[in-house]
């Protein structure tokens, strides 16, 4: 399934067993198991999100390695070519296992922010509505029993669609804004205001990050407010920066955040996104039937997963 093409994984079979297997053969096996899975997948969602007699998420799904302590939840969307409809969003959401290490203060520091390491991805990926997203975030999170740990986290872009099915999946989460997304909004505002890589746009931002790192961000947000907005050209995204920050400050102290132990970045969903999909999906031609892609998504979500000879047991 991580070979670039059908084509490929057969010749890596041929030369890994000296046996022979035809590229059509490889492609039947592969995507029969992933929908499979798919169909397994939509099942459970119906169960579980039944109009009349819904069950709890907790008998519907297997529980597979449960996070006990901390767990970070991060979702985005990437891109992948149908057949017939052209490029179409999927959306992934992505369960980690966060670990944190205290850090022994130094007389250059006497508190240092403690070391944040996530572990244990697994991965939920489709070509989903939000809505749909939010189930399959829901029924992820009761595979790995996130709703158990003592501290549970969601570092996201800020886009409302992910904030949304979030928020009303975890009621208890603490959410917070992608620290790279925050300081690249940032750094756009500076260039539309003061010209891309002048002196002014420089000190200005270097200045808004600062404060934003140390957990100012009503500063950040003052310093928005007061540009002469009326004279930047810009796009409608950057114009509303200000209300984006104004709006998303409970979720910008990132001072507060690193010092509490939570992950500020959204790197898990971003590398899932690329490794676990666009490796194998992402190309030019002709591109994927939609009930195919679906199928090998759900595939390699599992793989991924590290829950392939499990999911293997159970559909073959």
């Amino acid at each position: 399934m991580q070979a670039k093409s059908f084509d490929k994984a057969a010749e890596s079979y041929s030369d890994a067993t000296g046996g022979s297997i035809s590229s059509d053969s490889v492609r039947r096996i592969t995507e029969g198991f992933g929908q499979q899975l798919e169909e397994k997948r939509v099942s459970e969602a119906q169960r579980v999100y039944a109009p009349q007699t819904p069950q709890l998420a907790e008998q519907v799904v297997t529980v597979t390695a449960p996070i006990k302590e901390q767990a970070n939840i991060s979702t985005d969307g990437g891109m992948v070519l149908l057949r017939e409809e052209g490029w179409k969003e999927f959306k992934m959401s992505v369960f980690s296992e966060v670990q944190v290490k205290a850090v022994k203060p130094s007389p250059a520091e006497a508190h240092p922010d403690p070391l944040i390491h996530l572990t244990r991805h697994s991965y939920q990926a489709g070509l989903w509505t939000a809505d749909q997203m939010g189930q399959h975030q829901y029924l992820e999170g009761a595979r790995r029993q996130v709703e158990h740990c003592a501290r549970l986290g969601s570092a996201n872009d800020g886009a409302v669609w992910i904030n949304r099915i979030t928020i009303t999946n975890y009621l208890r989460i603490i959410y917070s804004i992608d620290w790279a997304h925050a300081h690249g909004r940032l750094s756009n505002v500076a260039k539309a205001a003061f010209g891309d890589g002048t002196q002014p746009a420089q000190q200005w931002v270097q200045k808004q990050v600062e404060h934003l790192w140390h957990g100012r961000v009503e500063d950040v947000v003052t310093a928005l407010q007061v540009l002469d907005w009326d004279q930047i050209t810009c796009v409608e995204d950057i114009r509303n920066s200000p209300a984006y920050f104004e709006t998303r400050k409970h979720n910008m102290d990132y001072a507060r955040l690193r010092r509490e132990g939570y992950p500020i970045g959204s790197g898990t969903v971003e590398s899932g996104i690329n490794t676990v999909i666009h490796h194998r999906m992402k190309r030019q031609g002709r591109g994927w039937k939609r009930e195919h892609a679906q199928a090998m998504m759900a595939a390699l979500g599992e793989l991924h997963s590290d829950r392939f000879q499990l999911a293997w047991q159970v559909t073959c």
